[in-house]
């Protein structure tokens, strides 16, 4: 029997979502907390695999159980005894052929910017220490729709098969004042593909390239090209669609 949990996390102190040798991993803990309440050696396997820092305000992961599981019960219990970082949203039960990486049809992230020193906002949004032209980082931005290969903004020496990738929003938003966020949605994401986005806007907001340049650094498809990857703690997993 196949069963979906949605669930968030802080991933502050986690080494990300995939199981590590030497670290900390909110699947890891996960399974752990399946395993010793289930009595029986639980897999966990998730919409996506978020990078070291990365939170998720919305994770998907599907485990088998070999019996029937009470959602809501099952769910109070994770509550109960994983660590204050992660909480369980469901536990449900779904078809035994729905996959919760595969069968997902889209995802979005959002990426937090501020401007003004804050001393509430230093652990989830990244601090700009210039002006931004956030108009030319929206046009830059539009221009991903117009690409499936984004080699450019993949981590390097990463083993992938395809840096296909299909971009169906990609957005500035003003939340505040002195505060941004970065809005991307798109069928799947490269590993390290956001930060290294965001990294190459803020170029362009800098006035460092122009809307041709970013085009070239697309279509050149060399990661050395394009902007520094933006630091972890700004960015979130927001929404998973099946």
């Amino acid at each position: 029997m196949r069963y979906f949990i949605t669930l968030s996390y802080d991933g502050t102190r986690f080494h990300g979502w995939q199981i590590q040798p030497n670290g900390i991993s909110v699947q890891g803990e996960l399974q752990r907390a399946l395993s010793l309440l289930l009595r029986q050696e639980v897999q966990v396997v998730g919409a996506g695999r978020t990078d070291a820092g990365v939170h998720a305000r919305m994770m998907v992961a599907h485990f088998d159980a070999d019996h029937e599981v009470d959602g809501p019960q099952l769910t109070y219990k994770l509550n109960r005894l994983l660590p204050q970082d992660i909480a369980v949203d469901t536990v449900e039960r779904v078809s035994d052929d729905l996959h919760a990486r595969f069968s997902a049809t889209s995802r979005t992230y959002y990426y937090y910017v501020h401007t003004r020193k804050s001393p509430f906002e230093r652990h989830y949004s990244c601090p700009m220490h210039f002006a931004l032209d956030f108009e030319a980082m929206n046009r830059a931005a539009r221009l991903l729709l117009d690409y499936e290969d984004f080699r450019a903004f993949c981590k390097s020496h990463t083993d992938v098969k395809t840096t296909l990738c299909r971009v169906t929003r990609a957005q500035w938003v003003r939340l505040s004042p002195d505060s941004w966020r970065f809005e991307i949605t798109a069928n799947r994401f490269l590993r390290n593909m956001v930060r290294a986005v965001v990294g190459t806007l803020v170029e362009v907001g800098r006035g460092r390239l122009s809307l041709d340049d970013f085009r070239r650094v697309i279509e050149g498809r060399r990661r050395t090209e394009a902007g520094e990857s933006m630091p972890a703690c700004a960015l979130f997993l927001e929404i998973i669609e099946y």
